[in-house]
């Protein structure tokens, strides 16, 4: 029977994987900016070619976003949920913010901005049309449409846009949204010519370089979609280095997504498609795009046809995403937001959550509450675990004695401590294996909260009033007591608030952590004790770095397993470091009993 070694060993493993894991996300910096150029991409089904951006961008530098968006005229949106323009020029939906997220914590701060128009700096829009193979005449990103019904688009006031190319092709596309996030764009085609035409309807979402503070997270973030009902998800870097990927399905959908925000364009669910991710280069710039390419139509002299399509830009709330799913008939569409390989795991923890925020209507005490079920759920295993390393911890003295009288002798002295734990009724592997068990849970719950849109900019209580950042306060102002910002400092304010920022639930985080290992059975081997004794420190400097709201659930969750130790070692009368702190302060020696 191997001896507590083992044990100690796995939660080392365990502990450095999830340390290397913390420092690839929160470490790494942000990718550089880029610059931004036209796409001319093609593609298709059979003979269809989908027009990429034509208009060329030839300075240097980019326009502000004003003057970028001014560029064309416009139709404004305004809805209970959004609020910017259509451009006629290329009759785009390119400019558009949220009205329910701000940027910052402060009300009176600026929406968020989800698409932004070509021209100014990391362009993000949509566009629609006709794709034919040859075929003159048809409308390209140039073309400037007109206004042939509607003054601004609203819920109820839909949008209609008219375009002549007089060669016989009259265009038209209706644009209605509702008071949510998603857009119904219905494309018209009336041939009055004298001969007829094939065209295939397309749609795109094209974003111009990659976002600054992409990787910042572990919530995926580029290419998504769900194809043939399989869910297809690129980030940024592999999708720009494995090339095109092509798809044919019937139905789904395909887009473009941040951590909290998404761009999707969805087509008919009883049609066939042809789709795309693809990622080219124009003037330097990476431009990724989703597409799809639906089926062709010959459209006769005389004979008119429709075309439906819809676009989704807006924030990857679940009870939207599923509403939206159930009446669009849309697949999958809730696994826009990234579950991870834990998705089993991750959704119905999301669910209790969701239900937890709405009894307390705070997401902070929701967490709390969440933290609590799995502690329960899983007390057996991890009363379990905690006996074994009491028990351990209780006959330390007697296993210390026999690798020193057995030093030398490896053999004898595993067999002397196989006897001693059989004497004991000791399961040394019950001290690890019932809580590796909880892991995939720990993991799933770590996923929930990276991803969880309503932790961004909730408050919990006091100082912490974004549950998505890290901990505001920190240790060198004495949380605030010094009227002083050490981001300030001459040369080194970059450093103090950088790794250096230390808040009070890291100090918290970090003091529990090293109570929960000093309640453990110490290591054999001197080197993994000191390994040990420093993961709380280390630890501590990593997850300052994070969410406030993942620190909380991480301290909340120390103290409950602190708690469920320290009975157990009372019951079984094992010296604890928590009845030696109370007798340094009461200066009154506890018996454990």
């Amino acid at each position: 029977m191997p001896d507590q070694s083992n044990r100690n060993t796995i939660i080392f493993v365990v502990c450095a994987v999830i340390l290397l894991m913390a420092y690839q996300v929160f470490v790494m910096g942000p990718q550089a900016k880029r610059r931004e150029a036209e796409l001319k991409a093609r593609g298709g089904d059979q003979v269809q070619t989908v027009p990429g951006a034509a208009s060329a961008i030839q300075k240097a530098t980019y326009l502000p976003r004003d003057q970028a968006a001014a560029k064309s005229p416009r139709v404004a949106i305004d809805t209970p949920a959004v609020y910017g323009s259509v451009a006629l020029k290329g009759a785009r939906i390119d400019d558009l913010y949220l009205k329910g997220y701000r940027q910052t914590v402060d009300p009176k701060s600026p929406a968020v901005e989800l698409l932004r128009p070509e021209g100014a700096e990391h362009a993000w829009f949509a566009e629609f049309g006709w794709a034919g193979a040859n075929l003159p005449g048809l409308p390209t990103p140039d073309t400037v449409w007109t206004v042939a019904e509607g003054s601004k688009l609203a819920p109820g006031q839909p949008l209609t846009l008219r375009y002549d190319n007089g060669q016989g092709l009259v265009f038209s596309r209706q644009i209605a949204v509702d008071d949510k996030f998603m857009f119904t764009v219905t494309d018209t085609v009336a041939n009055n010519g004298a001969q007829g035409v094939t065209l295939a309807p397309y749609a795109s979402v094209q974003r111009q370089g990659v976002p600054v503070d992409v990787n910042r997270s572990t919530a995926h973030e580029g290419a998504v979609g769900v194809l043939d009902g399989a869910l297809r998800m690129f980030k940024y870097k592999a999708w720009k280095k494995d090339g095109e990927k092509d798809f044919s399905s019937n139905g789904g959908w395909l887009g473009i997504t941040d951590k909290y925000w998404l761009a999707a364009v969805v087509p008919d669910q009883g049609e066939n498609v042809h789709s795309a991710f693809r990622v080219t280069q124009a003037g330097g710039v990476d431009i990724y795009e989703s597409n799809f390419v639906a089926q062709s139509h010959t459209i006769a002299p005389g004979q008119t046809v429709s075309h439906v399509s819809h676009m989704f830009a807006g924030a990857k709330t679940v009870p939207v995403l599923k509403a939206y799913q159930t009446d669009l008939k849309i697949p999958r569409f809730t696994d826009a937001v990234d579950w991870g390989t834990l998705y089993f795991f991750t959704k119905p923890i999301f669910w209790m959550l969701e239900q937890f925020n709405a009894l307390f209507h705070n997401f902070g005490l929701a967490i709390l509450a969440l933290t609590v079920v799995v502690k329960v759920a899983f007390f057996y295993p991890a009363n379990l675990s905690f006996e074994s390393m009491t028990k351990m911890k209780k006959i330390q003295p007697e296993t210390e004695a026999l690798r020193t009288k057995f030093k030398d002798d490896p053999a004898k002295q595993q067999q002397e401590l196989m006897a001693l734990y059989q004497r004991e009724k000791i399961n040394p592997l019950l001290g690890c294996l019932p809580m590796l068990a909880t892991i995939p849970v720990f993991l799933a719950l770590f996923k929930v909260l990276n991803v969880a849109i309503e932790m961004r900019h909730a408050p919990f209580f006091g100082w912490v009033q974004d549950l998505s950042s890290r901990d505001p306060s920190t240790v060198l102002n004495l949380f605030g007591l010094i009227p002083w910002d050490p981001s300030t400092a001459p040369m080194i304010g970059t450093f103090l608030a950088g790794s250096l920022h230390i808040g009070v639930w890291p100090l918290l985080y970090g003091l529990f952590q090293w109570l929960t290992m000093a309640m453990s059975p110490p290591a054999p081997d001197p080197t993994q004790q000191k390994m040990m004794q420093m993961m709380p420190i280390v630890f501590t400097f990593v997850l300052s770095q994070m969410a406030v709201g993942l620190l909380i659930y991480y301290t909340w969750s120390n103290l409950l397993t602190i708690l469920q130790q320290y009975v157990i070692m009372r019951r079984f009368k094992v010296d604890n470091p928590i009845d030696r702190i109370i007798a340094r302060v009461t200066g009154k020696p506890l018996a454990a009993s």
